[in-house]
């Protein structure tokens, strides 16, 4: 189960004991004191982790002074992206960039912290990401991030009360939260990058223990998007579908079967550029369709002109 890698226990019909509340950073820390981690990257595991030849030495370094120098500043943060991922399921997969999620408000907060280090900033979309390159100019990289691509995720307390204390590359930090992840790479359905992998495994480990009700009021009218996962979850692994709640799966499909038998209300709506910003282009720009990031007020056409225009150029 996903709490072994944490050490955690499950309260009475909750989720994990650890509930991170305004007070994150501090208990996140006092909790690694106690494992005996320290306020950065403990030597012998880093040596341990850099001589398994899983991740550059230099880039470990880079990481670990990044959590260091946040932790030392105050500031909320969580980790995310392939090393929360690797906590909660065990796959992993060392990327040239480090996924640090904060609010927007933070956000120049957090870059100042890492421009203090040598880093060269930026603001690449401001709806939703900044990057803070290594001063070493080995090209790796962190993605400060405080909402989705598509304006839908935005990083709100939630993630903060609901975070899980844990270390990365020895160094400890606050990961986000399971549901959370799910929430926002649930959207991403590119043609070169679908995350719905990332999805089955996380269900495959962390299912039991979700917080489904928060998870459901997460995805509130994009609740077919979450209901599409759970479907090829249960395709990946038909011996363990029973994972998935049933009582989730009843109510989605029981939803599912409503509208089935109600007339459309979308009119001329395509929702397709909520999980691809490239794929559903022809839709908006050649057929008439109405462009749900505008309908639903997640982005502005500035922001989606921003967005657009950097297809092949920026991830």
């Amino acid at each position: 189960m996903c709490l072994a890698l944490f050490g955690l226990t499950t309260r009475a019909g909750g989720y994990f004991s650890l509930s991170i509340l305004t007070g994150v950073r501090s208990a996140v820390l006092s909790r690694a004191a106690e494992k005996g981690v320290s306020d950065g990257a403990t030597a012998g595991k880093a040596r341990a982790v850099a001589a398994a030849g899983e991740i550059d030495p230099k880039t470990q370094a880079f990481y670990c002074e990044t959590l260091r120098a946040l932790n030392a500043s105050g500031v909320e943060y969580l980790v995310g992206g392939a090393y929360a991922l690797a906590r909660y399921t065990g796959v992993v997969r060392h990327t040239k960039d480090f996924d640090v999620f904060t609010r927007r408000r933070d956000r120049d907060r957090v870059l100042t912290v890492l421009a203090a280090r040598g880093c060269r900033t930026e603001v690449t979309f401001p709806h939703w990401l900044a990057k803070a390159y290594c001063p070493s100019g080995s090209g790796d990289f962190i993605d400060l991030i405080y909402s989705s691509g598509n304006g839908v995720a935005a990083v709100d307390e939630e993630w903060f009360e609901h975070a899980v204390g844990g270390e990365v590359l020895g160094c400890a930090a606050p990961l986000c939260p399971p549901e959370e992840i799910i929430w926002s790479k649930a959207f991403v359905q590119e043609r070169e990058r679908f995350d719905g992998a990332d999805i089955a495994h996380l269900l495959r480990q962390c299912a039991p223990e979700l917080d489904w009700r928060r998870l459901l009021r997460r995805f509130r009218e994009h609740w077919r998007v979450l209901l599409g996962h759970l479907v090829a979850f249960g395709f990946v692994y038909p011996g363990e579908r029973d994972r998935v709640p049933a009582w989730v799966l009843d109510g989605l499909v029981a939803r599912l079967r409503d509208e089935t038998h109600r007339a459309p209300d979308g009119g001329r709506l395509c929702r397709g550029t909520l999980v691809s910003r490239e794929q559903y282009l022809v839709d908006i720009n050649e057929w008439g369709y109405e462009d749900a990031r505008l309908a639903g007020g997640s982005m502005t056409p500035e922001e989606i002109e921003h967005w657009t225009d950097a297809i092949g150029k920026i991830d």
